[in-house]
């Protein structure tokens, strides 16, 4: 497993990181999500990637757990605030912050997260609000870094430009073959500012494993039949993006990786991504996934695969 600097952090992070949304806490036994971790840690991975709201602290729980038996320098642990964990307790306020962040820890089983995200922007707060909170629980010992999920490009210039505040070290976007959205504005202005990308979904809800056939049903057990994981996977369950996922099979064959590995190594081929989250539910699911790492992938191989994905998206 290789690893990547964290923006300006002095955080080196696994290339593939766990994360735990939908699953640990939630959609997966706690057995079989304990077994996932395991194999994680087997496999190299030190970046493990949660947040307050998956399964209202349900994922948090699991992982302080899990965890309790390693020593806390042995791996770098990230969680988030943002969304509502009670009819009162929402957004980024400072008494928010302080009173998430301790509540995560104290799930967590913890005294500091490594890297403390904001999981959106909260338009009613304002943003020096927001990052004098941030600034102090930096300062109180009680997070080593900052980071943000899925922010406005203006927002995130407003927050680099703040002075007298810790500033953020990584950005949590959506990425994959089939979510290039980062590239327009967030990717761009991130490296100069020393800031990385920590991506999620890279698989597109599992899309890119090429499990899901055309003309076929999905499998009972996988994320498309489940009420709880499904409803993100509606935009990319089309017959057009379907049978463009099939075809990508011979590309990734052509590099010596399965698909679930190609569409990682693409994500990892940008210089500005550190970590791709992988979500597992079995742990051959890790390891397979964690063989992305240090893929040498020739270029042109991707840049066919991008031209193969574009023309099923029209």
């Amino acid at each position: 497993m290789e690893t990547r600097r964290l923006g300006d952090s002095d955080l080196h992070v696994s290339e593939i990181s766990l994360g735990s949304w939908l699953t640990y806490g939630v959609g997966v036994e706690a057995d079989k999500a304990r077994a996932c971790l395991d194999a994680a840690f087997d496999a190299g991975i030190n970046f493990i990637d949660t947040a307050n709201v998956y399964g209202r602290g349900a994922a948090e729980t699991f992982l302080g757990e899990a965890l309790s038996d390693r020593p806390r320098d042995s791996y770098i642990l990230a969680t988030k605030l943002f969304f509502p964990m009670s009819d009162e307790d929402r957004g980024l306020s400072r008494e928010q912050v302080h009173k998430q962040l301790d509540a995560s820890l104290q799930r967590l089983r913890t005294d500091y997260v490594d890297l403390y995200q904001c999981h959106r922007y909260d338009e009613h707060t304002p943003l020096e609000e927001t990052m004098e909170a941030l600034s102090e629980v930096v300062r109180s010992g009680k997070v080593r870094y900052l980071g943000f999920s899925e922010w406005p490009a203006e927002r995130i210039r407003q927050a680099i430009d703040m002075a007298g505040v810790e500033k953020f070290v990584s950005s949590q976007p959506q990425y994959s073959l089939l979510h290039r959205d980062p590239e327009t504005e967030v990717i761009p202005l991130s490296p100069a500012n020393g800031i990385s990308q920590i991506v999620w979904s890279p698989l597109g809800q599992g899309v890119l494993t090429g499990k899901y056939k055309p003309g076929e049903a999905p499998a009972a057990g996988t994320r498309a039949t489940s009420d709880e994981m499904g409803g993100f996977l509606k935009n990319l369950m089309t017959p057009a993006i379907l049978e463009a996922v099939q075809k990508l099979r011979p590309l990734a064959d052509e590099s010596g990786l399965n698909l679930s590995q190609f569409a990682l190594a693409w994500v990892l081929r940008e210089p500005n991504v550190a970590s791709a989250i992988i979500g597992a539910s079995r742990p051959e699911q890790v390891h397979e996934n964690a063989a992305a790492s240090g893929a040498r992938v020739d270029p042109a191989l991707f840049e066919r695969a991008e031209a193969i994905v574009a023309d099923a998206r029209g």
